[in-house]
């Protein structure tokens, strides 16, 4: 097993966007397992390279039993909306009302550069819009609303691990909140 420091927020990688891979090689199946590894560990229903330190355009997922990951990924979303909960490993223990798209179709490539295409609805949906938005440097909390926003700022300034001098957690405090991504 090879858990990673999970990064939080604060932490500069976390707003960087991430590269494109390019190399399927031994190094990235590894990242690949790593981030799987530190997922559901955590445990999460999703997680992006960045969330672990790594500027690569790759994340995991656990939706409903189904375990994957997808490779620079690029998105079409559906035009109905959904409303939920949504949490981040990265903001521990924080979850607020999030809109995203009903539907996704994910195009990308897993770890040996073969095509792959993802379509989920829900809460998968949710997860992989949730993991792509971390490799283009944006959290949840970016899509709230203004007042939802300054809620969650607050409740981040109150929270235990705000202003870590090093903004990481080895596992996540809240294994009962089901909708970390």
């Amino acid at each position: 097993m090879s858990i990673q420091d999970i990064r939080l927020f604060g932490d500069p990688v976390l707003r960087t966007p991430a590269v494109e891979v390019t190399d399927f090689d031994k190094e990235l199946r590894q990242l690949v397992k790593d981030l799987t590894d530190t997922m559901c560990d955590a445990p999460g229903v999703g997680l992006a390279a960045p969330q672990i330190g790594v500027g690569l355009r790759v994340f995991t997922y656990w939706v409903d039993d189904e375990l994957g990951h997808l490779v620079n990924p690029s998105l079409d979303l559906s035009a109905e909306l959904q409303d939920g909960d949504e949490g981040c490993l990265s903001l521990p223990g924080l979850a607020f009302d999030t809109p995203r798209a009903m539907r996704v179709v994910a195009k990308g490539q897993n770890m040996f550069g073969e095509p792959v295409v993802l379509e989920g609805s829900e809460l998968l949906a949710r997860c992989i819009q949730h993991e792509t938005d971390h490799l283009d440097g944006i959290l949840f909390i970016d899509r709230l609303d203004r007042d939802q926003r300054k809620l969650a700022m607050k409740a981040i300034r109150d929270a235990d691990w705000a202003g870590l001098a090093s903004p990481v957690l080895k596992v996540s405090p809240h294994a009962t909140f089901g909708k970390a991504l």
